[in-house]
């Protein structure tokens, strides 16, 4: 009669086999002819590398691998031939679920695996990488990319919430977002999963979470902060110059997806003319991440003075008030009369006092 087998390991190799009609205990041969008794729910430790050896018996067997740390079932062939060791094979099979999740394998030697349970330890549980996954400033109408570093991320997916609507954004590589600028990106090969927001908009600005499905779940807030093109005029909202040095203002233009494809200056809402009768103006402009543009007036007069305006094409103006002084001091012509009244009732002030002291002396 074939016999079934039940397997229970305990770090090293354990085959235990008992016919359940005589109820009594049989022996397995091992590779180095040793004899050992199996009892059945005993564990009983064999010597590392034992296999299975035919005594005469078509057993069924079980072993534990000791370098994979697996634990294999094997069934003959011939112990399915007839229901009676059908049924039996059957036993072990339940019995080995018991134990663990058996895997079904077939194979053309005289026995088949049949099951195999691991006892090997589990995986790492995911871990986000906070040095790779750090807040974002993009410049409005450009690309944003927030990154999640996600190690050991086994079976589990990664998903993208904006936390402004709590609107699920991505599941790993699919969109469940009608907005066609946002895509989740994801090479087999990295740990790093990404969201990608095509021609970002101020009302971008947020926080995103990356959550990993664990249990609870894991996540990893990032913040994204959309900036929009500047200008400024350096030197502002005032400048004083002497009359006739050089006017020198320059003219910044910051966070700008693209240089401006050009900048005016106007005086006193007047677009200024680089060829007129005056002459002595001169523009200079220098593209980059920062464009700037410098108005260069030469021997400055009194009549240039005034309000000034930069307006770039992709950026809302900045103005500067110029100054043109004739000697006279700023605090006194920033203003017009209101500082020379200052100064006027500041006089009168000490004469008053100068007044009272000598009336004073005078009682005394």
């Amino acid at each position: 009669m074939d016999l079934p087998v039940i397997c229970l390991t305990t770090g090293s190799t354990t085959c235990i086999t008992r016919d359940p009609w005589k109820r009594k205990n049989l022996r397995n041969e091992d590779t180095s002819g040793q004899l050992e008794k199996a009892t059945l729910m005993n564990r009983t430790p064999h010597p590392e590398g034992w296999r299975r050896t035919n005594t005469g018996h078509d057993t069924n067997c079980c072993y534990h691998h000791e370098r994979t740390k697996r634990s294999h079932l094997q069934i003959h062939k011939r112990s399915l031939s007839n229901w009676s060791s059908l049924w039996l094979t059957l036993i072990t099979l339940i019995a080995c679920l018991r134990i663990g999740v058996c895997h079904i394998r077939g194979g053309r030697r005289p026995y088949m695996d049949v099951g195999e349970w691991g006892t090997s330890p589990s995986p790492p549980a995911p871990l986000v990488d906070p040095t790779h996954s750090q807040d974002v400033v993009a410049l409005a109408g450009k690309t944003a990319l927030l990154n999640c570093r996600v190690h050991n991320i086994n079976n589990k997916t990664v998903s993208w919430i904006r936390h402004r609507d709590i609107h699920l954004l991505t599941v790993g590589r699919y969109t469940y977002t009608s907005d066609q600028r946002f895509r989740g990106i994801h090479e087999d090969t990295s740990d790093d999963w990404l969201l990608k927001i095509n021609y970002v908009q101020p009302r971008d600005s947020g926080i995103y979470e990356c959550q990993v499905s664990t249990t609870p779940p894991l996540s990893q807030f990032i913040k994204l902060s959309v900036v929009e093109p500047k200008s400024s005029i350096l030197g502002g909202p005032d400048m004083h110059i002497n009359r006739g040095s050089t006017i020198n203002l320059t003219c910044l233009v910051e966070f700008a997806p693209d240089p401006p494809d050009f900048i005016f200056w106007n005086h006193n809402d007047q677009v200024i003319s680089y060829d007129s009768p005056r002459g002595g103006v001169t523009v200079i402009i220098e593209k980059g991440d920062v464009t700037t543009s410098t108005l260069l007036i030469q021997q400055a007069k009194m009549s240039d003075s005034g309000r000034y305006d930069c307006s770039p094409s992709n950026s809302g103006p900045a103005n500067i008030t110029l100054h043109v002084l004739s000697g006279e001091h700023p605090a006194a012509i920033q203003h017009g009369g209101q500082g020379t009244y200052t100064s006027s009732s500041l006089r009168n002030i000490l004469a008053m006092l100068l007044t009272i002291l000598a009336t004073h002396n005078l009682m005394q």
